[in-house]
């Protein structure tokens, strides 16, 4: 068994086969997973619950295009709060839709969070709300050469 690093999570080669066919296609059945990796389903169901339960797996999602919904620009923008407006900011971007995602950081920068809007002046209008407290520098993604993924799961292997 291999354990995940700073878990100390044990995944065996059946875990690991579980999750790289779930990664492929999250609604797959614990039927067909179950012929995947020669189990009976509940043995799998049991399996996959366990992961859900010691947080490996912490859910199944839904992967949206952003521009097929109307909204035809992404931006990273990096977000600078100023003087004792940390709390404020970080819960002002947690209150805007149109933030994908949203990292806190080490650096000059506190936060570095990912929106997507219909057109550059939807941007404007966001950064606007944030102006008062937070200096802001934004980047238009022009491409994703590397869409978000999950890591690999030999984390912590020899």
């Amino acid at each position: 068994m291999k354990s995940l690093q700073n878990k100390g999570v044990a995944l065996d080669g059946v875990d690991e086969k579980l999750i790289a066919a779930l990664i492929k296609n999250a609604r797959s059945s614990m039927r067909d997973l179950a012929a995947l990796v020669g189990m009976s389903a509940p043995s799998v169901t049991e399996r996959v619950r366990r992961l859900e339960d010691i947080g490996v797996i912490r859910g199944f999602t839904l992967d949206l295009d952003p521009q097929a919904l109307g909204y035809a620009l992404q931006a990273i923008v990096r977000i600078k709060p100023l003087p004792g407006q940390l709390k404020k900011v970080e819960t002002l971007i947690q209150t805007i839709p149109e933030c994908m995602e949203c990292d806190k950081v080490t650096g000059e920068d506190c936060f570095i969070a990912r929106f997507c809007v219909p057109e550059i002046g939807s941007l404007d209008g966001l950064l606007e709300g944030l102006e008062a407290r937070a200096e802001t520098n934004t980047a238009i993604i022009k491409t994703s050469p590397v869409p978000r993924r999950l890591p690999p799961l030999q984390a912590g292997r020899s």
